[in-house]
């Protein structure tokens, strides 16, 4: 029996497997089985992002929920948090999105939420698994009377903004802040402008018209280039990039400078203790997390936590903990006290906010931490064995960090989503951390490329 969920729901290449449409209609029967266990009639919300798979993957995971008796609820083009709030705020039993977050077009995915809001736990969705591998949901279906149905429901996209305006201070005003927007041709493409421009904000959007195939297309959280010649050459206060679907922010400072998901969560977290809301005094990053986070929080006496990579498990240790924020480099951050889940324009709106609380730049705000240079090389690979069983990888890695010292470190770590090998380096200089990136990499690529 194969995996099929990974850390971030079932991803893959459209049309072949696991993404097929095949596998999408079991998965919608083996969801709409699960939930239909709870003893009533249920309903499963249904999102996705722009790709153009996701007509195809969207109409088999139906046909699968209503062969086995449950209604499906579509609400179309929606960012992966919207999907999180809405299968809450309408008391849905699931909810599911059909995306590939920041992958290029030709992927895509499917992620799973429950009733609460937040993403199936890895016992859940192995239960879901196992039904699908059994192979017999075709004896579990239901009479012909008693079929689900498919409907489609108006103003979810509205429901959405009003609750994310809900998070912003009535006492602040956007007005006269000119912000420059990045929305990866992907699922924000309506959402995000329409908030800003509601709170008063001159809003630029690029990035903004979909067509099947350019989601994520040099353009996003991964590829800001073009938001930040844009914002300097408008002179904007502020540039926001989001990925395919939403749920990561990376930000641009009004001189042009990149901030990562550790920079938001140094600046949001140090307004959130000033303000007394900052939980148990702690954070919640990830492994990932540069350097420079954890001697930003020790110099704001502020705790922090390392998880584990991928925002589930940020959460579970937000959650175990009573941490209010928590978050990855990559731009997911979640504010535990609003949503649920990583939600990119809600994290755009408390960095608006942290700058109006101080009445600072972004680029002053963003003084908070000082950056460790950091490389990051991906490689790809056919297995992905256990890294502490490769003699050869295990003897790179403590040939640098004896190195290093204090003064950096090495993670080495597979892709949750794919067949894929991150070799990280932090070091005291730039030319240092690449020359021994480079160094464990090929060791990397030789042993299991």
């Amino acid at each position: 029996m194969g995996k099929l969920f990974g850390t971030d729901g079932i991803r893959g290449v459209a049309n072949e497997y696991p993404m097929t449409p095949e596998m999408a209609l079991n998965v919608g029967k083996a969801t709409a089985h699960y939930f239909k266990r709870q003893g009533h009639h249920p309903k499963i919300i249904i999102g996705k992002d722009t790709r153009i798979s996701g007509y195809m993957i969207e109409n088999a995971l139906v046909a699968g929920i209503c062969s086995m008796g449950v209604d499906a609820i579509l609400v179309g083009v929606m960012p992966t948090p919207g999907i999180a709030f809405l299968t809450q705020s309408m008391r849905a039993d699931a909810g599911i999105v059909i995306s590939a977050s920041h992958n290029p077009y030709e992927d895509n995915g499917i992620k799973i939420f429950s009733r609460d809001g937040y993403k199936l736990p890895d016992e859940k969705e192995l239960e879901i698994e196992e039904l699908i591998f059994r192979d017999n949901m075709h004896t579990l279906h239901p009479s012909s009377h008693k079929l689900g149905k498919a409907y489609r429901i108006e103003g979810a996209r509205d429901r959405y903004i009003v609750f994310l305006k809900s998070t912003f201070p009535k006492e602040f005003t956007l007005e006269g802040v000119k912000l420059e927007l990045d929305c990866a041709n992907g699922a924000t493409y309506r959402v995000a402008p329409q908030t800003f421009l509601e709170l008063g904000a001159d809003v630029t959007t690029r990035f903004d018209q979909p067509n099947g195939s350019n989601i994520n297309d040099r353009c996003g959280s991964q590829h800001t280039e073009m938001l930040v010649e844009k914002l300097l050459k408008r002179n904007a206060d502020v540039g926001f990039a989001f990925d395919g679907d939403g749920d990561r922010l990376i930000a641009v400072d009004e001189k042009g400078n990149i901030l990562t998901g550790d920079h938001l969560m140094a600046i949001c977290a140090k307004v959130m203790k000033k303000k007394g809301i900052l939980t148990n005094n702690l954070v919640v990053a990830t492994v990932m997390s540069n350097l420079g986070l954890l001697q930003a929080f020790k110099s704001l006496d502020i705790d922090m936590v390392a998880a584990k990579v991928g925002d589930r498990y940020v959460i579970e240790e937000m959650k175990a903990r009573g941490a209010s924020i928590g978050g990855e480099q990559s731009g997911h951050l979640i504010f535990l006290h609003d949503h649920t889940t990583g939600d990119g324009i809600m994290t755009a709106l408390q960095v608006l906010i942290a700058m109006q609380e101080e009445k600072k730049p972004l680029s002053e705000l963003a003084k908070v931490m000082a950056v460790f240079p950091q490389k990051l090389i991906n490689i790809d690979v056919k297995s992905k064995p256990d890294i502490e069983t490769i003699p050869e990888i295990v003897q790179a890695i403590k040939v640098v960090e004896d190195l290093l010292g204090e003064k950096g470190r090495v993670l080495v770590r597979y892709s949750g989503t794919q067949n894929m090998c991150r070799v990280m380096v932090e070091g005291p200089t730039d030319e240092e951390t690449e020359r021994h990136c480079r160094q464990v990499a090929e060791v990397v690529k030789t042993a299991l490329g």
